[in-house]
């Protein structure tokens, strides 16, 4: 039986529904569940403890699967002199529009203005030239976790602001082949990763020219359908080749004793994911989370009614010690000063997977109504099988929201090789488009020009399976099958 809600409570935390307005909705959910907040400092904010255990989570997870592949962690300085950035000036005009600067140190002004690292290819680079003398000190695989400044332009929480978190993998090897395999491997990983923690499904595959990291032989990239339409590139794997070593005079021994450059990769991911997490299973009533990735997993609500406080709250807390000896992320929300309608339009908003609610008259049947926030279905259990139905629930969440998000995927990608069709696509309905491309940046340049469509990924190249077709702008034969979106 549905517990009776007085129906203004649920309107407390209310949000411009999505299909109003999406930006506003996403910034709203944002600071209404207490995610972040905007520092006072342009462009800058401020990850509130909730947030941040999302990162923790994420970064917790990821570091597990990094570890598991043979790097290991290190840290680098967070300043980087020029002279080091001026190095490489590919890199460094990639860069310059957005390098924060320090030009004194207390009082004194520097000899040498120092970045504030906007990626750390220059330091790294120029350590990995000290520490690499022979084939025997390869391969380097180190990874660090670290904050970024980019001075941006434009900002949004999350996505895109001047200082954000990441990890960044830095990895020096005897061959391209090798090279090539740990740029895959990264990318393989990502994809992995994200869609079974996450839920959140991508497609992958590698940058055009023009969409590559500056610096960079060849870009792969990992990119998700947002639920308003939109794509959002969610990790990057990136093979510099020779480029950096060269700069840099990473030279080694090889096992002919010839000198030969190292060849490199870089990757990363950054807190842009939890950007992701919100527009793919978010709706209307706030925050939906993956299991595997959410602060708390399950809120317990004591039904405040009567002698609540000596019948149904010690029951409650040894159910919260049972579930977290089994491992699960529990919180209790006793709260008095908010009814029971207000507590579970909160936590909905917050988007804990699983509400266990427990009144006086549970307590004489012996069962707790529970409540999944991805589907806000209701349902009875015996208070003896919580042990064992939790878990079983919260695995059922967690595979629902990645096909809810499949679905969505699957229904917004469209295919053609009719310009005049692939226009009509994106204005009405957006999403992925995947066509065939020439291979020019021209047309590539075009398409952007007129359609605010950009290739994402383009899709890799299977042995048995070559797919030919024609430009979908210039209709010239093509073996390059692209993904085009408007992007974040």
């Amino acid at each position: 039986m549905e517990r009776e809600v007085n129906h203004d409570e649920r309107f407390v935390k209310k949000l411009t529904p999505k299909s109003m307005d999406f930006s506003k909705w996403y910034v709203e959910l944002i600071r209404k569940a207490e995610l972040a907040d905007y520092a006072p400092i342009k462009g800058m904010m401020v990850i509130r403890p909730y947030g941040y255990a999302v990162w923790e989570n994420i970064q917790s997870l990821l570091d597990k699967r990094i570890k598991q592949t043979g790097h290991s962690n290190a840290y680098f300085p967070l300043f980087i002199p020029e002279s080091l950035l001026q190095k490489e000036i590919e890199h460094l005009e990639g860069f310059s529009p957005e390098v924060a600067w320090v030009t004194h140190g207390g009082r004194e002004e520097l000899e040498e203005r120092l970045a504030v690292r906007p990626t750390s290819e220059a330091i790294i680079c120029q350590m990995y030239s000290k520490w690499i003398n022979s084939w025997r000190d390869l391969p380097v695989l180190i990874n660090q976790w670290a904050n970024i400044v980019r001075w941006e332009k434009a900002t949004r929480l999350f996505l895109r602001t001047t200082e954000f978190l990441w990890q960044e993998g830095h990895t020096a090897h005897e061959t391209y082949e090798e090279a090539q395999k740990e740029t895959l491997m990264i990318l393989s990983l990502y994809k992995e990763f994200v869609e079974t923690e996450l839920a959140i499904p991508v497609i992958s595959g590698k940058k055009t020219e023009r969409e590559k990291f500056a610096g960079a032989l060849d870009t792969y990239a990992i990119e998700a359908l947002m639920s308003d339409g939109r794509a959002l590139q969610m990790g990057t794997s990136h093979n510099l080749g020779q480029h950096f070593s060269k700069v840099f005079n990473i030279k080694f021994e090889d096992r002919n004793q010839d000198l030969q450059y190292v060849w490199q990769t870089s990757w990363g991911v950054t807190t842009r994911l939890i950007g992701a997490l919100i527009m793919s299973h978010g709706d209307d009533s706030g925050l939906k989370f993956p299991p595997r990735v959410a602060p708390i997993q399950v809120i317990i609500i004591p039904i405040s009614i009567g002698d609540w406080k000596e019948n149904v709250l010690p029951v409650v807390k040894n159910i919260k010690s049972i579930l977290d000896q089994a491992g699960m992320r529990v919180k209790i929300d006793e709260r008095e000063e908010f009814t029971p309608g207000w507590k579970f339009s909160e936590w909905e908003m917050k988007g804990v997977p699983l509400r266990v609610e427990i009144g006086p008259r549970d307590i004489k049947k012996n069962q707790a109504l529970l409540v999944r926030r991805d589907t806000m279905k209701k349902e009875t259990f015996h208070l003896d099988s919580l042990k064992e139905k939790v878990p079983e629930i919260l695995e059922e969440i967690q595979g629902n929201l990645l096909d809810e998000a499949l679905k969505f995927q699957m229904e917004n990608t469209n295919g053609t090789q009719n310009y005049e069709e692939f226009k009509a696509i994106i204005e009405s309905k957006k999403g992925f488009i995947k066509a065939f491309w020439c291979g020019s940046e021209a047309c590539e340049e075009k398409i952007k020009e007129e359609t605010m469509a950009s290739i994402r990924v383009v899709v890799l190249k299977e042995e048995e399976y070559k797919p030919v077709g024609k430009c979908a702008f210039c209709e010239k034969k093509s073996e390059d099958l692209v993904y085009f979106a408007r992007a974040y």
